[in-house]
């Protein structure tokens, strides 16, 4: 099983960027799917980054209907709570939450394996918290940044380089498209577009095209 979920995870083409910042939380991701080994684009405007709650979002890499399954899944356990309690889940509950659902997906009998990977980020009584969900179902947290998928190795690359940890949501916002934009360089998987959103006590914005074309005119 540990071979075969190595070598899944290795044709799962895409790169996610999670990012702490002083005044909240930046996530990130391309939007290019691929089909068979990642040598195929199969859809070029994914969206990657979800709104869960509305302080909430999750990045999400690996098999699209073991994502897209597990993101509603998720979403109609918080709804059913709030329902039920009037009270909203925190960010470190709905990652173990998605780690929960993810452990049992992976673990199903079933001729085809589910690989997901999720990047849970957002903003709650508890402060900005970010948290990766492996495609085995754990939960580790960041204090500073995380990236997944095939161009990870290239993200990493940037922001280690070039993360302070005075960084703020716009210069935060900055350095997620730097990272991005060096591993659709690099990356055949990574590419076709990106997506970056800011998460804040006031809720979550969506920096939109326009403004990552000036973010990588002004490198």
């Amino acid at each position: 099983m540990d071979e075969e979920l190595k070598k899944n995870i290795m044709k799962t083409g895409t790169t996610t960027i999670g990012i702490v910042c002083t005044d909240g939380l930046i996530l990130a991701a391309d939007k290019r799917a691929t089909m068979g080994d990642g040598i195929f684009v199969g859809h070029k405007a994914v969206d990657k980054v979800l709104n869960i709650t509305d302080r909430i979002a999750v990045t999400t890499a690996g098999n699209v209907s073991d994502i897209q399954l597990l993101v509603k899944m998720t979403k109609a356990e918080l709804r059913l709570k709030q329902l039920r309690t009037k009270m909203e889940s925190g960010v470190k509950e709905t990652a173990n939450l998605f780690a929960m659902l993810t452990y049992e997906n992976i673990r199903k009998f079933s001729p085809l394996i589910g690989i997901t990977d999720f990047l849970v980020g957002g903003v709650d009584e508890s402060g900005i918290c970010l948290f990766d969900i492996e495609p085995a179902g754990s939960v580790l947290e960041h204090k500073d940044f995380v990236s997944t998928g095939s161009g990870s190795v290239v993200a990493y690359g940037v922001l280690e380089d070039s993360y302070k940890k005075e960084i703020n949501l716009e210069e935060g916002a900055k350095l997620a498209v730097r990272a991005l934009s060096a591993t659709m360089q690099r990356d055949l998987p990574t590419g076709s577009g990106i997506d970056v959103i800011a998460i804040d006590k006031n809720g979550i914005r969506k920096v939109v095209s326009e403004e990552v074309k000036q973010v990588r005119m002004k490198r």
